[in-house]
């Protein structure tokens, strides 16, 4: 069978013939390569995988056992972990579940040809922080590999604290210099995931994707809709803004000053 060309869809199949390889690729501009873990026995979906992230920049580690994957996943450090659900030796999500119990908190997009609703929710509440079903296009599993990246490392804190403002994770109240801010449900996890991200220009396509769980760019305001209202309610009259627009680009979030 003919190997089918990096764009295409990947689907998966082989039989199972080497047991790990390494990818590398220098990544322009950057003092160290993004780490990724990729643990999937067949070896044709591997290699095409492989072959698109080291094309992309990545430093690229496979293990093509769950065993082999395990032990690497706790070896070494990633910065995101791509794992087969079924596996020979332990079951992708039996080492989901390991390295959570051990407190390795990388994360974990989960592959599978069981794309049912089911085997969706129970990937996901074993540990992983996404999904995604086979066959799919490599190009979606760059975006979503992308989006993981993107999330904090940790985000068990339970309050966040940027100059006067204040966020309350557990009451999900918000105050500015005493003054406190009355936010719809929407509104707080926007300015969550703003405060997560101090400093850092957002895309609305990012918006979107993480705080809409949408995965497209629909035609539409919605963003600035709720990036208004929310900045309405932070910056209020004679305080300085902390909530900023980028021009034709996204929004940032500083502490005034």
């Amino acid at each position: 069978m003919t190997t089918p060309p990096i764009e295409n869809t990947v689907h998966g199949g082989s039989p199972l013939l080497d047991t790990g390889l390494t990818g590398r690729a220098a990544q322009p501009g950057s003092e160290r390569m993004t780490r990724v873990l990729l643990i999937e026995d067949d070896d044709e979906t591997a290699h095409e995988i492989v072959a698109e992230l080291v094309d992309r920049g990545f430093h690229v580690e496979r293990a093509a056992t769950g065993g082999i994957g395990l032990e690497k996943a706790r070896a070494a450090e990633h910065d995101v972990l791509v794992v087969d659900r079924m596996l020979p030796e332990i079951d992708g999500l039996v080492i989901v579940e390991t390295l959570r119990g051990e407190q390795i908190r990388t994360p974990v997009l989960v592959l599978s040809a069981l794309g049912g609703v089911d085997d969706r929710v129970r990937g996901l509440r074993s540990g992983g922080d996404d999904y995604l079903a086979k066959p799919f296009a490599l190009v979606e599993l760059i975006a979503r590999i992308e989006a993981l990246l993107r999330r904090p490392t940790d985000t068990r804190e339970t309050k966040l604290r940027i100059g006067p403002l204040e966020l309350d994770l557990i009451d999900r109240a918000a105050y500015r210099g005493g003054r406190q801010i009355e936010l719809l449900p929407r509104e707080c996890r926007l300015l969550e995931y703003m405060m997560r991200r101090e400093g850092q220009m957002v895309t609305r396509a990012m918006l979107f994707e993480d705080v809409w769980n949408y995965r497209f760019v629909p035609d539409s305001n919605l963003v600035d809709v709720h990036m208004g209202r929310l900045r309405h309610k932070v910056d209020a009259p004679g305080e300085a803004p902390m909530i900023h627009s980028v021009r034709g680009a996204g929004f940032v979030l500083r502490a005034p000053g």
